[in-house]
């Protein structure tokens, strides 16, 4: 029984990597066996992630910066506000790789394959999972992979694409303890449209092109529009580019579900799980939520397959009918998010957008926006009970 585990973690990302380190952490839980399966050993840095939240979080330690001080900007809207609720944090991809692989190392009951995955099926109840290597089974797989995904189309989808450029300035130029948020004020031709500015030195900044679209651009014309907003509304005329990134990540109407089609015993965790917000693409805090769930329901002995409460659902549709207008171009992002920043506190957006509000807090979203464009894909995005 080499090849029986009790916890497989298919694909090393965000989502799997977050559960083995609270797997780790748990002392109930820290000494299973464990397999993490992955085409490669996850070490560059290859992804940036953003997010605000009120307490030090269980990756607090890699917090790259924060900032207590945000922006937003578009044609009719610009405000500066200070966060007195949450902070807004940057990991860096590298840090949290190498955090997770580190502490992985102390213990001898976890296993690392890196192989190709073929294929994950439930059988004689336990999750039996097919590489290139071999096969494995565990009492639970845990999948983050894309072999379950749901159809992704222009029709029921946009992607965010982003490239950011780390750039270095040889003079100070950047307020450290404020970010941008968002700035709309760039051509919306092609769909929402935005830079985002995270300094984290005088001298040093992420400046991210972010798009919502059906379709992503040419590499050459994400450096265009950096380039171009670098220098005429940063007035950045000397700087050095001292890392790249780019990414995209699916905003869809699509059902991504909990687990594998009839199985209890595959769980899907990250974007394969739903955990995306479908309206944003924000990640990172509700793969954490989703994580903590987990241990949660194992250390109580229960299966680890969460049913999606009727406040999630809620909040489902509150995506869905936002991205259905987006998708349908019944009002562009810009506009939504002005209208929003113009007339709530900006923490309060923040709280909606994380999931946070209650559902009075809710309703006050809802009427700070126009009635009829929401209205239809309101009732057309409505989900039914699970």
């Amino acid at each position: 029984m080499d090849n029986k585990y009790d916890f497989i973690i298919a694909g090393s990302g965000c989502a799997g990597l977050s559960l083995l380190y609270q797997l780790l952490c748990e002392p109930q839980l820290s000494r299973s066996r464990i397999l993490v399966l992955d085409k490669e050993k996850k070490g560059l840095n290859d992804r940036t992630w953003c997010f605000w939240e009120k307490d030090p979080g269980p990756f607090e330690s890699i917090v790259f910066h924060k900032w207590n001080t945000l922006a937003f900007y578009s044609k009719d809207v610009e405000t500066v506000f200070d966060l007195k609720q949450y902070t807004y944090k940057m990991i860096r991809g590298n840090d949290f790789y190498d955090f997770v692989l580190s502490k992985a190392k102390a213990f001898s009951n976890v296993h690392f394959e890196y192989t190709e995955l073929l294929e994950l099926n439930e059988e004689e109840g336990l999750g039996i999972v097919k590489t290139k290597n071999g096969v494995f089974c565990a009492d639970y797989v845990f999948n983050s992979t894309s072999l379950f995904l749901p159809e992704i189309s222009r029709e029921n989808s946009l992607l965010q694409h982003f490239k950011g450029w780390v750039i270095k300035t040889k003079e100070p130029h950047f307020d450290t303890g404020r970010g941008t948020l968002m700035d709309f004020r760039l051509d919306q031709s092609s769909g929402a449209t935005f830079m985002y500015v995270l300094p984290h030195k005088a001298n040093e900044a992420l400046i991210e092109y972010t798009l919502f679209t059906p379709e992503v651009l040419e590499q050459k014309e994400y450096e265009s529009a950096l380039a171009d907003y670098i220098e005429h509304t940063l007035n950045i005329s000397e700087y050095t580019i001292e890392h790249e990134e780019y990414g995209v990540i699916p905003m869809s109407l699509a059902t991504f579900s909990r687990s594998r089609p009839n199985s209890e015993r595959i769980i899907n965790i990250g974007t394969a799980g739903g955990f995306t917000k479908a309206s944003s693409g924000y990640t990172f805090q509700f793969v954490q939520r989703n994580t903590s769930d987990i241990i949660e329901r194992l250390r109580a002995g229960k299966s680890p397959l969460i049913p999606t409460s009727r406040r999630a659902r809620m909040f489902e549709w509150y995506d869905r009918t936002l991205l259905d207008v987006m998708i349908n171009k019944k009002m562009t992002g810009s506009d939504i998010f002005s209208i929003m920043f113009k007339k709530l506190p900006p923490e309060f957006i923040l709280s909606f957008l994380a999931n946070d509000t209650s559902i009075s807090q809710d309703l006050r979203v809802m009427n700070s926006v126009p009635l009829g464009p929401f209205l239809s894909s309101a009732f057309k995005q409505i989900i039914p009970g699970k």
